[in-house]
């Protein structure tokens, strides 16, 4: 059972991205999926969760900016950045709840001029 984050990169101020998470070897539809993302010297923090029925809440430091969305037909689920400031680097996880998955390797953005 485990999750694989991809879509990071570099990327100017203001520019956008879409990370995805994959699902392996579990339904993603019967789980809450969740983004966090770590910051150099910084700990872990939550930044976006999608219920199974679609509700979603996001932290104030992205609201207005992120958007998370599933689908269940490819098990996976997306977090979209737009406006993206320097203040968002950092690596990105995705994880389910409840019971969370060992976490991935997670995916790198850089938010940089």
């Amino acid at each position: 059972v485990r999750v694989y984050e991809s879509g990071g990169g570099l990327v100017q101020p203001g520019g956008s991205l879409r990370l995805s998470c994959k699902a392996s070897e579990f339904d993603f539809s019967i789980y809450t999926g969740i983004w966090y993302r770590q910051a150099p010297g910084k700990e872990r923090e939550l930044i976006a969760t999608i219920s199974r029925s679609d509700i979603r809440e996001y932290a104030d430091s992205v609201k207005g900016r992120f958007t998370i969305s599933r689908d269940n037909a490819k098990n996976m689920h997306y977090l979209q950045m737009n406006s993206l400031t320097p203040e968002d680097t950092a690596v990105y996880y995705c994880t389910r709840r409840p019971a969370p998955v060992n976490w991935g390797q997670g995916t790198q953005v850089t938010v940089s001029s």
